[in-house]
């Protein structure tokens, strides 16, 4: 039974109907009734495997002070969905994580697929003025270890810069890890996922770190622009 029509057949062979007339319209009915389950979205052999991206980051990521759907990955998620994209937005942001933080989730995270790594982590490193190597290396290590899973994976690197209290040479020094690191690794690179937010008092929340409900619409905003290209690519 090779074919549909082959099992038509064989379910007709039962002699269930009568007459000539009344056996056509049946058999056409029940070829159409098998088509419609062939052709139905859920069925393993008509059905679309959804690629998956992961975004791991920090409380900006997580959407700190907000409702999930309010988030800046969920708007994404709103996005691909407007454009009939087949992608899944998995949001493994942790409020208060660090690079080394992201880092120690990496194995867990990895036992799904992924096919677009976001990576949103630094922040908290430099808000309390971790060596920017290690910083480096830990998001290094978080690629090479995205990468070691799943070869063809694609990497966007969102970009951090921290406030000017922290001093000049040391603020320098963090906001190069991000191009450095997307160049390294052929990533692609969000220069500022915050631009237009950081340090807007009506765009974050009253503590002036985490971004409000509309702050969230600029950084998805900022992270469409990077993203899009990357999942029209996979998308084709």
């Amino acid at each position: 039974m090779n074919t549909i029509r082959e099992k038509c057949d064989f379910l007709l062979n039962f002699r269930m109907f009568n007459g000539a007339k009344q056996y056509r319209r049946r058999r056409a009915l029940i070829y159409l009734s098998i088509l419609s389950i062939l052709l139905l979205p859920s069925h393993p052999f008509a059905a679309t495997p959804q690629k998956v991206i992961l975004f791991v980051g920090d409380s900006i990521t997580a959407g700190y002070g907000l409702e999930p759907e309010q988030a800046y990955p969920a708007i994404i998620q709103e996005k691909i969905d407007a454009k009939s994209w087949q992608f899944k937005v998995i949001n493994a942001g942790q409020s208060g994580d660090t690079s080394a933080g992201g880092l120690n989730r990496m194995n867990w995270l990895l036992k799904n697929r992924v096919d677009v790594l976001v990576l949103e982590l630094g922040g908290n490193d430099g808000l309390r003025g971790l060596p920017v190597e290690t910083t480096r290396k830990n998001l290094q290590a978080i690629i090479d270890r995205t990468r070691a899973k799943y070869p063809s994976a694609k990497i966007v690197l969102a970009g951090m810069m921290v406030p000017p209290n922290m001093g000049r040479d040391y603020g320098q020094k963090f906001s190069a890890i991000f191009p450095e690191l997307a160049k390294k690794n052929n990533a692609v690179l969000i220069p500022f996922v915050l631009e237009k937010v950081g340090g807007v008092r009506e765009l974050n929340l009253p503590d002036g770190i985490h971004p409000t409900a509309k702050g969230h619409e600029i950084v998805a905003n900022n992270v469409w622009k990077v993203l899009e290209p990357v999942l029209q690519s996979l998308a084709g």
